[in-house]
């Protein structure tokens, strides 16, 4: 007889995502997009590009009628007020953004991102329609002293403390093991795979749809990892940052993801 996690596997859907992170102008996305269309227009996966905030209308003006939806990289948690340079969930909307990239390593590393802060970010988005994707990762110092768990179980029970159990299958969560970025170092199969299902037991603890919340793996993924990684029971897809700034790249873990 089959786990429930089991059976919701074979109905989640693959997710791959293209996070470009501070890469390429507006004429260099409309590029890509009109490049990598053609190679994935076979797809059954949910294609997600999450392009800097000036590419975006780009972006989504390309991608209508295709399998590729459109994510941004941050949001502000508030819908208005005196935040210089910050983006509100309803100023993506308004460009038919989809999905919003929230607590990336380099948001938590570089600019003071915070798991309070994502406390209301992940409601915020969820309120205003979009898809949050949350990424959770721990550092090496962290892993190596034995603490990826608890970095981790942390980092999921205070960044999604306010949303409803029911509502969980509605967060894509992203897991991406910081000392495995942009570093060429890669988690086995067999680790990306532990902490997967480490992530899963801790949201179906809090009941709800834990079995149907899509979990990716980040870090390093490139095609030749790509089939191996997101073939295990707990890897739903993959959250992508080098290898995806190349569309023939791209498009080969994207089909690695059948």
């Amino acid at each position: 007889m089959m786990s429930p996690n089991e059976r919701e596997q074979s109905t989640r859907t693959p997710y791959v995502a293209a996070n470009w992170k501070m890469h390429k102008t507006v004429a260099e996305a409309a590029q890509f997009i009109d490049t990598l269309l053609p190679r994935i227009a076979a797809t059954q996966s949910d294609v997600v590009v999450c392009p800097p905030f000036t590419a975006l209308s780009a972006v989504v003006e390309r991608r209508y009628g295709t399998a590729v939806r459109v994510a941004a990289q941050n949001m502000h948690e508030e819908g208005s007020g005196a935040f210089t340079g910050e983006i509100s969930a309803s100023m993506l909307v308004e460009l038919d953004v989809e999905a919003v990239v929230l607590g990336h390593s380099e948001r938590r590393q570089y600019f003071g991102e915070t798991d309070a802060s994502l406390a209301r970010k992940v409601p915020a988005a969820l309120a205003a329609g979009l898809e949050p994707i949350l990424c959770v990762g721990e550092s090496e110092a962290a892993r190596d002293a034995g603490e990826t768990e608890e970095v981790l179980e942390r980092q999921l029970q205070v960044d999604l403390a306010d949303v409803p159990a029911e509502d969980l299958d509605r967060v894509v969560v992203a897991y991406e093991p910081i000392w495995a970025i942009g570093t060429g170092r890669t988690a086995s199969e067999a680790q990306a795979q532990e902490v997967c299902a480490f992530i899963r037991d801790v949201l179906r603890a809090r009941g709800g749809a834990a079995d149907r919340v899509r979990i990716l793996y980040g870090g390093s993924v490139k095609p030749a990892n790509a089939a191996e990684l997101m073939s295990q029971a707990d890897v739903d897809g993959a959250l992508v940052g080098g290898a995806s700034l190349d569309p023939a790249e791209f498009a080969a873990i994207v089909e690695a993801a059948a």
